[in-house]
C-alpha cells in the first residue's frame, strides 16, 4: 500500500485496515472494528507491562491454570483485559483463552458477532519478572455453527480456516503484527500519541536464514533425529552457510518475531516429557503459522503443515518447526532421515 502523502507517521492500523476493508465487496466494518479492540487491549497491556514493577503486578497469583503453569499477575490482568474489550464490542461470538478451561460466553446482555477469537493473553510469562519481552498471540475464525448459540465445535476449527491471526510484542518498542490473508504487515506503537503507525510492511522470509532457535537444555529428552539436526546446524560448512547462529529466548512471539524479520528457524519438538509437544495448537501453533506462511516461510508439526492439524480439544499441544521454508525443510529432511 502507498505510504506516501501521509502524516510523517503514515498509516495508522485502523486507517490501514479500513483501506483494505473497502476493497472487500459487502465487507460491514465488523472486522475493522475487531482490530481496533485487540489493539486496544494491546495498548492497555503495553503500560501495564511498562509499569509492573511499580503497580504491583510482579511476581505470581500462588494459582496454576489450565496448562499446569503457574499464573503469573500479568497472566490475570492480560486476560481479563482482552475479554472486556471484546466481549462488549458485538464483533464475537465466542473466546477461548490460553488461561481459561472452557469457552468464554459473551454475555447476553451483549450483542454477538460472527466472529470467534482465541488468544495467549500474554505469552512469556516466565521471563515477566526479568523485563524480557513477552506478548500477545490471536487467532480469528468465523463462525461455523448453526444454532442459536456458538458451540465449541466454533474454536475447534483448524488453522487453515483463520480469516485472520497476529501478535502484540512488548519489548523495546511494542509492535503489532498481523496477517489476514493479504501479506504480512507490522506497525510500531507510539505512545506519545497512543497510534500504531506502519513501520514494517510486506514483511517476507527468506528461503533460509542464519539463525537457529531451540531450548538445547532439552537435548536429553530429544529424539536422536532432532539432536542430529541440531548437530548439522552446528556444523561448520562454509559453502552451506554454516554454522548457524544459536538465539534462544524462550518467549514464542520474541523468538518467533526475531525469525519472522531475519529468517531462520524455531522449534519446539516433541520430546521424551512432551510426547504431544509442548505448544498450544489454537493459541500458539496455528496464528503464527498462518503468519509465517503469509510472510513466504513455514510450519509445520515435523509430519505435517501447522495449518492442516484438526484440534480435537481446546488447549492441544503440537511439536512446532516454523521460519525460512528452506530451514524447516532441512529440519524435517535430517529428523526423518534419522
Amino acid at each position: 500500500m502507498d505510504n506516501t502523502n501521509q502524516s510523517e507517521y503514515g498509516w495508522t492500523l485502523e486507517r490501514f485496515i479500513l483501506e483494505r476493508q473497502r476493497e472487500i465487496p459487502g465487507a460491514t466494518g465488523e472486522f475493522t472494528q475487531l482490530f481496533q479492540q485487540i489493539a486496544l487491549a494491546g495498548k492497555i497491556i503495553a503500560s501495564r507491562v511498562n509499569q509492573a514493577g511499580l503497580a504491583g503486578l510482579l511476581g505470581h497469583t500462588g494459582k496454576t491454570n489450565v496448562q499446569g503453569e503457574v499464573v503469573q499477575k500479568l497472566d490475570v490482568f492480560s486476560n481479563q483485559t482482552l475479554i472486556h474489550c471484546l466481549e462488549a464490542g458485538g464483533q464475537v461470538c465466542l473466546m477461548a483463552s490460553e488461561e481459561v478451561d472452557d469457552p468464554i460466553p459473551i454475555p447476553t446482555r451483549y450483542p454477538k458477532g460472527r466472529y470467534v477469537l482465541a488468544f495467549d493473553p500474554l505469552d512469556g510469562s516466565s521471563n515477566i519478572d526479568v523485563n524480557i519481552s513477552i506478548g500477545t498471540i490471536f487467532s480469528v475464525h468465523k463462525r461455523v455453527s448453526t444454532g442459536n448459540e456458538p458451540s465449541l465445535g466454533d474454536c475447534l476449527q483448524p488453522g487453515r480456516t483463520q480469516v485472520a491471526a497476529g501478535y502484540i510484542v512488548y519489548g523495546s518498542s511494542t509492535m503489532f503484527v498481523f496477517t489476514s490473508g493479504d501479506g504480512v504487515h507490522g506497525f510500531t506503537l507510539d505512545p506519545s500519541v497512543g497510534e500504531f503507525f506502519l513501520s514494517h510492511p510486506d514483511i517476507t522470509l527468506p528461503e533460509r536464514g542464519k539463525i537457529y532457535s531451540v531450548n538445547e537444555g532439552n537435548e536429553a529428552v530429544w529424539d536422536e533425529g532432532v539432536r542430529d539436526w541440531v548437530r548439522w546446524l552446528k556444523t561448520p560448512d562454509k559453502a552451506a552457510g554454516k554454522p548457524y547462529s544459536s538465539r534462544y529466548v524462550g518467549t514464542l512471539v520474541a523468538d518467533f518475531h526475531r525469525t519472522l524479520l531475519k529468517g531462520g528457524v524455531f522449534a519446539y519438538p516433541a520430546d521424551k516429557k512432551n510426547q504431544s509437544g509442548k505448544l498450544r495448537l489454537l493459541y500458539e501453533a496455528a496464528p503464527m503459522a498462518m503468519i509465517v506462511e503469509q510472510a513466504g516461510g513455514a510450519a509445520s508439526t515435523g509430519t505435517g503443515p501447522i495449518l492442516d492439524v484438526v484440534p480435537t480439544h481446546l488447549h492441544q499441544r503440537v511439536p512446532l518447526y516454523i521460519g525460512s521454508r528452506g530451514d524447516v525443510q532441512d529440519a524435517i529432511d535430517r529428523i526423518h532421515k534419522s
